[in-house]
């Protein structure tokens, strides 16, 4: 593949006078609708025909890497290898997740068929990695799911994404920093609130301030903020300790095994593996922050398929070993639920290895955290970029190469979240959300490989329109079926049968594109199985979650209402004047920017 042109900078006005540090109006609201009260009154005026517009609107390739990084100012730096995608997506899914959830489901879900549970969701997150590798190949911005889904699905279903996104980086940030302070102190001295500060006169649940939270989040987010080749290097040297720690507790799960403690092996049957495996799947997320490395990965088309296949083919042999040696090790009815392989070293008369896997887990959410704070200031640096929200965000430290912004704005909300709100609340605020991202981004690319604007028939797009419909329709009726537990295998065969059906008529249909350097192989069989896994661990979550979504996006559409759509609106017509004459690139491994 030939070698990425030199930075465009001559397109960009003032790239290297204007200051980074600068907090004008005109930063954070440039576009001619909130110019003055008056520019503002008029875009609410013609609000119903600029939501109109923005629904039917959808981005392109070449929208995504050529026109919209001009916002950042300055490139981002082309620094990553295949080597470095594979341990990033490491640090940032393997956390202390395995350590506390396999104990847990093998004990009340599984038993020693938990195996088979991280062996199914381990499957079900290839599968979406997969689709998010297709993407990431062909257009390699740091945007992620909220790019590939403006593209695919339109721009409304793109905001939806992006505000999920952005409430789970600072949620999900937050309870790292909470979950890694509560670790530490149960480390020094048995009590996971030993340095939080009680404030008698604040609400139960926010009363418990957190300062070691606050610290391990500003010291995390500067790092990631300093350089991401150095925050990659300290990421993969981590995870290679991590890795043979991981290897010592899997020899020593087998040598001391027995056979007697894995029978039964199904003591609560094939729907307590399924549930199982609907909570052990969150141990693989996190892989999604990989694609927003995209922009700044050297050889795109080689290193992300590489990076993200190869790490979750990796991570899901490592969980199901880990899962064996520990029920190997103990009778799934003698597991401790809190702290699973700690106390079985202990049974076996290994007690000072506990102290491995402590430090393996708080290691383990440290580089989460790490990775996390990347990725999340990525996503919000491409959301910034089409002006969903302000463009200062977007904007690219000409020194480090990094979102500083975009960075520090998620360090201070997820630490002022993290300082007062204790786990308990931060595990009620847990949405659907990145199920349901997984499950949009499975939808995008059967509408990417079926629907090409320019080319697909008005008759083709209602099949391809239809058989989607007759895929997630099966998947949700069998979802329901299973968690109602009505009709039985009866119910979920005809699912499963109407859901065969409607996957073998798009197969029949002609394909409107072929990836241009990489593509999910077995399409549509792959990504419509992608689709019904991922509604199906939707389904076994509790309602909680469904409201908060709910709620969510209500907040998310009155911000769109008076502000997204507007500011989008305006760009997108500025831009097609503007950069009418930027020609799209065949090349889907640089963007405008590349160094």
């Amino acid at each position: 593949m030939e070698e990425p042109p030199p930075p465009h900078t001559s397109a960009i006005p003032n790239a290297r006078t204007r200051s980074y540090w600068r907090w004008s109006k005109q930063d954070f609201f440039p576009e001619p609708s909130f110019q003055s009260f008056t520019t503002y009154r008029a875009a609410l005026a013609s609000a119903c025909p600029r939501l109109r517009d923005r629904l039917l609107s959808r981005s392109s390739d070449n929208n995504e890497l050529n026109v919209l990084p001009h916002a950042s100012e300055n490139p981002m730096r082309r620094c990553l290898t295949a080597w470095d995608l594979t341990w990033l997506a490491f640090g940032s899914v393997v956390g202390s997740g395995i350590f506390v959830i396999t104990g847990q489901e093998a004990r009340t879900d599984a038993g020693p068929a938990i195996v088979l549970s991280y062996a199914i969701s381990g499957f079900s997150a290839l599968l979406s990695a997969l689709c998010y590798t297709e993407f990431a190949v062909d257009v390699p911005v740091a945007g992620g799911s909220f790019s590939f889904l403006r593209i695919e699905l339109g721009d409304f279903i793109a905001f939806l994404a992006a505000g999920n996104i952005l409430l789970e980086a600072v949620v999900g940030a937050a309870g790292l920093g909470r979950s890694w302070s509560s670790y530490f102190a149960s480390m020094i001295k048995n009590d996971p609130d030993f340095f939080r500060i009680r404030v008698n006169s604040f609400q139960e649940g926010f009363n418990m301030l957190d300062p070691i939270a606050v610290v391990v989040l500003f010291i995390a987010n500067g790092v990631a903020m300093s350089s991401t080749r150095n925050t990659s290097i300290l990421n993969w040297l981590s995870s290679i300790v991590t890795t043979l720690v991981i290897g010592f507790i899997i020899v020593v799960g087998f040598v001391h095994g027995k056979a007697s403690n894995l029978t039964p092996f199904f003591p609560m049957g094939m729907k307590g593996v399924f549930n199982a495996a609907a909570v052990v799947y969150w141990s693989y997320t996190g892989f999604d922050m990989v694609a927003t490395m995209a922009e700044e990965t050297k050889n795109p088309a080689r290193d992300i398929p590489i990076g993200l296949v190869g790490s979750m083919s990796m991570i899901t042999v490592i969980y199901c070993l880990m899962a064996l040696a520990l029920v190997s090790m103990v009778n799934y009815t003698q597991i401790d639920v809190d702290a699973a392989y700690s106390v079985a070293f202990v049974q076996i008369g290994m007690k000072w290895a506990k102290y491995l896997v402590s430090i393996c887990a708080l290691k383990g959410m440290t580089t989460s955290l790490l990775v996390g704070s990347m990725g999340q200031a990525r996503y919000m640096t491409q959301i910034a970029r089409s002006h969903m929200i302000p463009p200062f965000f977007a904007l690219i430290h000409p020194k480090t190469g990094t979102p500083v912004n975009a960075t520090l704005f998620i360090t201070l909300l997820s630490s002022i979240v993290g300082l007062f709100s204790s786990l308990d609340v931060l595990s009620n605020v847990f949405s659907i959300s990145t199920l349901f991202i997984f499950m949009l981004m499975a939808v995008a690319l059967l509408v990417r490989r079926y629907y090409v604007r320019q080319n697909t028939s008005k008759e083709d797009l209602m099949r391809v329109l239809g058989c989607l419909f007759v895929i997630i329709a099966s998947s949700a009726v069998g979802t329901a079926l299973w968690n109602a537990n009505k009709l039985g295998w009866i119910g979920y065969t005809v699912a499963a049968v109407v859901w065969l059906i409607g996957t073998l008529a798009m197969s029949f249909l002609p394909k409107q594109r072929t990836p241009k350097v990489w593509g999910v192989p077995l399409v549509p069989w792959l990504p419509s199985l992608s689709i019904a896994t991922n509604l199906f661990l939707i389904g076994s979550l509790e309602p909680d979650a469904f409201w908060r979504f709910f709620l969510c996006t209500a907040f998310m559409l009155l911000y769109y209402i008076f502000v997204g759509v507007h500011a989008t609106y305006d760009v997108e017509h500025q831009n097609s004047h503007y950069f009418k004459d930027v020609e799209p690139t065949d090349q889907p491994n640089h963007g405008p920017f590349v160094t």
